[in-house]
């Protein structure tokens, strides 16, 4: 398909954070685009403000009569959608192509310079600081980002007005392993953050998690260049560069102090050296700083700038974000939602207010995800001070008989408070935790907005 004779998109599944930096590329481009979404969220509301065209039943006569005709049209949907959805099925019964999300990001990365930023943790916000230091080093590109990156204030970003590296355009994509989605793209740059066990209900154990980040690493492009976290237990024979905290890693980290509530650690990489102030906190943001530096470095960008972008990254909603901070409270919103998210995030908040007590708002992702690692949940919740527990977010699964937060709950070793969404502000104005942890990646994002404006009352 030559995505430069289209004229119309239509998207099943237009208001999700990948799906929708699609939308904005091809409106960016000249392309009529239409959707469908299950919700009018607060991302549907903003594609209609920017004129996107979206309805929110399961309606063909809302369909655009060029997509059914197929006539100069494209069709993309996420796998989210469900088979027995009515759009979905009426183009699968008139045969009428319908591409993922992850084929056509394919597509348009094909004749680009692609960095490719795969890992179960870590790909959204190396991916938009990797944005945000080309940006700064006014490089031309294009992202596609799979979080709404606050220096932009997008989940994509098109720069043309500065310097050309290459005679392609520079591509910044997330790439997604879910549903092994990022085995479409063929990257100039692979990054890959962690392989831990995750989607479980799409790769049955562990060890096909790692092979397929191995696959992905295997689609670089003829003198591609991998770039890895060194504690990664993943082989590969080309051209790479592994970056950690150990000394014989190719680009190292070391020194790390926290200064001001910000993290400040030693890079060297060949002949670049720095001393680094990291803007986003956590220890696991100074692995994603280096993979950013590094994967810019091999552009053979100078480092001052990238530096500077650093230093001045306002980070990524949802990733570690500070919502309200004075100096009595301080409330940070993460949108973990695996235990070693968990872990890490909850372990850099107490190094950061070592001296306060930290109450955690917790909502499960996924029955399955739950289910299959629940002891490691129950571990990385036990690090919090005091635990609420909401109701499991269901997203694209069904229930299962037996798992839910009661369920989590009794493989905790502290007693964590079992909670409904509906009663998390009528909590806070009685306990008003001082330093709170906001956790989750299901619809607890809907409180985040009442209780910023709460602590603001109060304050």
């Amino acid at each position: 398909m030559n995505i430069s004779e289209l004229k119309t998109a239509y998207f099943l599944g237009i208001g999700g954070i990948g799906m929708s930096a699609i939308a904005r590329y091809f409106k960016a481009i000249g392309l009529d685009v239409h959707g469908y979404d299950k919700t009018r969220n607060e991302f549907s509301k903003q594609l209609e403000s920017e004129g996107f065209v979206i309805h929110y039943s399961e309606d063909i006569e809302s369909i655009p009569a060029n997509v059914i005709s197929g006539e100069d049209s494209i069709v993309i949907y996420t796998p989210a959608i469900p088979k027995d959805h009515k759009e979905f099925k009426y183009f699968s019964s008139k045969k009428i192509p319908m591409f993922k999300r992850a084929e056509v990001l394919g597509m348009i990365s094909k004749n680009s310079y692609t960095i490719a930023v795969g890992g179960t943790h870590g790909k959204t916000t190396t991916s938009c600081m990797i944005a945000h230091m080309l940006n700064e080093s006014g490089v031309n590109f294009t992202a596609f980002l799979g979080g709404i990156s606050s220096n932009f204030e997008s989940n994509y970003f098109h720069k043309d007005d500065g310097v050309s590296l290459f005679t392609q355009n520079i591509m910044v994509v997330e790439a997604d392993e879910f549903d092994r989605s990022f085995l479409q793209l063929s990257p100039d740059i692979a990054i890959v953050t962690s392989t831990d066990a995750d989607h479980l209900d799409i790769y049955g154990e562990a060890e096909e998690v790692k092979k397929s980040f191995v696959e992905f690493v295997h689609k670089l492009q003829y003198n591609g260049i991998a770039i890895l976290n060194d504690q990664l237990d993943l082989k590969y024979e080309g051209n790479c560069i592994r970056y950690g905290p150990e000394a014989d890693s190719a680009a190292n980290y070391s020194e790390i102090k926290i200064e001001d509530h910000h993290f400040c650690f030693d890079y060297s990489f060949k002949n670049n050296s720095a001393r680094i102030l990291n803007a986003l906190p956590g220890f696991h943001n100074i692995e994603n700083a280096c993979a950013a530096i590094t994967a810019c470095l091999c552009l053979k960008l100078p480092l001052k700038p990238l530096l500077e972008a650093a230093a001045n990254f306002k980070g990524v909603k949802r990733r570690f974000e500070t919502i309200f901070s004075n100096e009595q409270y301080t409330v940070i919103d993460d949108y973990a939602h695996h235990p070693t998210e968990l872990r890490v995030c909850i372990k850099s908040v107490k190094e950061l207010y070592p001296n306060k007590k930290l109450t955690g708002i917790f909502q499960a992702h996924l029955f399955s995800r739950t289910r299959d690692f629940a002891d490691d949940f129950a571990k990385a919740l036990d690090l919090l001070d005091a635990c609420w527990l909401l109701d499991i977010y269901p997203a694209r699964e069904l229930p299962i008989e037996g798992i839910n937060s009661e369920f989590l709950a009794l493989k905790m070793e502290k007693n964590p408070v079992l909670m409904a969404k509906e009663s998390v502000l009528k909590n806070l104005q009685i306990e008003k935790p001082e330093l709170l942890l906001i956790l989750g990646a299901g619809d607890i994002d809907q409180l985040l907005k009442p209780i910023k404006e709460l602590y603001e009352k109060a304050n």
